[in-house]
């Protein structure tokens, strides 16, 4: 695909017609622009001349000489940028030079006036010239008098000499003159290098040609929004009789159309992905709202944003500011694929509170644990910990994780219990309830999470109330042991909350600060 040239995005035929589907150029052409808007001035020329140069390079890099360059042919898009149209008269001269007199008149090149000279794209650069004249002048430089004989115009073409306006600076009719040589080796474009010349002519100095090809230059002309130039279907898809008259096709002529249909498989793959995923996601779009109206009137609106896949959820500290220097806490989400951090209601706020105050600094390491040892894509779960133990290295508190198949975690912290923001003391209570909850913990290992599981109340993700704990104590035979000391640090935490009431309707901190982890125990999400 070339940005200057009208492409073919497919081709098909019906029992009597061949169609060709192009790209819609609606802001008509410059024959049109030129009625209308008047004679342009140089730098308006110059604009459409530079994207005119580009699609005739592309083409004469594949050996394709276009043969009928004109105002009429050139249209432009939607938004004032060049195309090169019509395609009809375009002929490959890789194997032979064509000799045939075809084009419009008083745009044709002399080589190609003279029946049986060869010729290659050097008629396309005297055909710019003549087109360029017109911008400026709003006449071939060989229709003078506005004469409409074609062979006075040939004739002119083959022996009159331009004569340029002294209104033209310098530059442009040094490039006129170059564009308009009839003398074929003396051409500009025709010495060798082809559009590189024209290109590299004094006119077009300071012209960014990168800059063309992405079309970053304004355009003088940018067609009204919604409007369409072009001509009518039906005048489009017929042909007078005097076109079709005297042929007839053979065998041989049928022959060449049995694989007339084609598709640019790109353009068309394109073309129907956009149209068919931009249906599909509007449809989708429809049945989610109508699922979330549905749930919202249920009540049941969070936990379908939440989704099916969500594997846990829960309150965690997490590294926070630019430099990763300040433990922040926040609600995570954990999916198989991602880890996500939102917001969270009141009422589950103040339950993850309370169990903040019972299982104090023990449970908190043990979450952390969970989630600083991310190895790839594989979570380190509570199945996977045979035991938890504090221990020492040098002189540093540490958390010793024993899990599955004999591998140890040595997590460094430092246990400093906090209360609320506002208090600035320390209370004997809420170590007790630190104390109690992490040797609890301990005892009870990697068997209780299980059952937790099964009970769908998570300790490192759900968070369970610590009533809901209580119920499943006393319930469960094999966790009565140690529904005492549950009772009696959930009993120190009610004390506790009673002895501040002015505060159980505020906003709450952090209960809980760990001290940094280790670099190498970071990732990315600052965990």
């Amino acid at each position: 695909d070339c940005p200057f040239i009208v492409c073919m995005t497919y081709a098909f035929h019906t029992p009597d017609k061949l169609c060709f589907i192009l790209d819609l150029m609606n802001g008509g052409d410059l024959h049109y622009h030129l009625s209308q808007h008047g004679v342009f001035s140089e730098k308006e020329m110059r604009f459409y001349a530079t994207e005119i140069i580009l699609g005739l390079e592309h083409m004469h890099n594949r050996f394709v000489v276009y043969r009928d360059l004109k105002p009429a042919n050139i249209l432009l898009d939607e938004h004032g940028h060049v195309r090169i149209s019509d395609l009809g008269l375009a002929c490959d001269f890789s194997k032979k030079k064509p000799h045939a007199s075809v084009g419009t008149h008083g745009y044709m090149a002399p080589e190609v006036l003279q029946k049986g000279t060869a010729y290659d794209s050097s008629a396309d650069w005297f055909s710019l010239g003549c087109m360029l004249f017109k911008l400026l002048r709003g006449h071939s430089p060989f229709r003078q008098h506005k004469t409409k004989d074609k062979h006075e115009i040939d004739r002119m073409t083959l022996t009159v000499n331009v004569e340029l306006p002294d209104s033209f600076s310098p530059e442009l009719k040094s490039l006129l003159e170059g564009l308009l040589q009839r003398d074929v080796s003396k051409r500009l474009g025709c010495q060798g290098r082809s559009a590189q010349e024209v290109k590299e002519h004094p006119f077009f100095k300071g012209i960014d040609w990168q800059q063309v090809y992405l079309q970053k230059y304004p355009p003088p002309l940018i067609p009204p929004r919604g409007e369409v130039n072009a001509a009518d279907a039906f005048d489009i898809g017929s042909f007078d009789e005097e076109d079709t008259k005297g042929i007839k096709l053979l065998d041989s002529d049928q022959e060449l159309y049995k694989n007339f249909p084609l598709v640019i498989s790109e353009r068309w793959q394109q073309e129907v992905a956009e149209t068919v995923y931009d249906a599909v996601n509007a449809d989708t779009d429809k049945i989610e709202a109508r699922k979330r109206a549905k749930n919202k009137q249920l009540g049941h609106e969070e936990d379908y944003a939440l989704g099916k896949d969500c594997i846990m959820h829960g309150y965690m500290l997490k590294l926070g500011n630019p430099f990763l220097t300040q433990w922040q806490r926040r609600y995570f989400y954990l999916f198989p694929n991602r880890l996500e951090w939102r917001g969270e209601g009141e009422s589950r706020s103040r339950e993850v509170d309370r169990w903040l105050y019972l299982m104090g600094s023990g449970l908190l390491h043990v979450i952390s644990a969970l989630f600083l040892q991310t190895l790839q894509q594989n979570l380190l779960t509570m199945e996977q910990i045979v035991s938890v133990e504090e221990t020492q290295i040098k002189d540093k508190k540490c958390i010793l994780l024993r899990i599955k198949g004999g591998k140890q975690f040595v997590l460094q912290c430092e246990v400093r219990l906090m209360f609320f923001s506002s208090w600035r003391w320390r209370s004997r209570g809420l170590r007790v309830c630190s104390i109690q909850s992490y040797s609890l913990l301990q005892r009870i290992g990697a068997s209780s999470s299980e059952r937790y599981l099964k009970e769908k109340t998570v300790l490192a993700g759900f968070l369970p109330s610590a009533k809901r704990l209580l119920y499943l104590f006393q319930s469960d035979p094999e966790f009565v042991q140690w529904k005492k000391e549950l009772t009696e640090a959930f009993t120190e935490a009610q004390r506790l909350l009673r002895r501040a009431p002015k505060f159980l309707n505020k906003s709450r901190s952090t209960v809980v600060e760990l001290s940094k982890p280790p670099l190498s125990h970071r990732n990315s999400n600052g965990l």
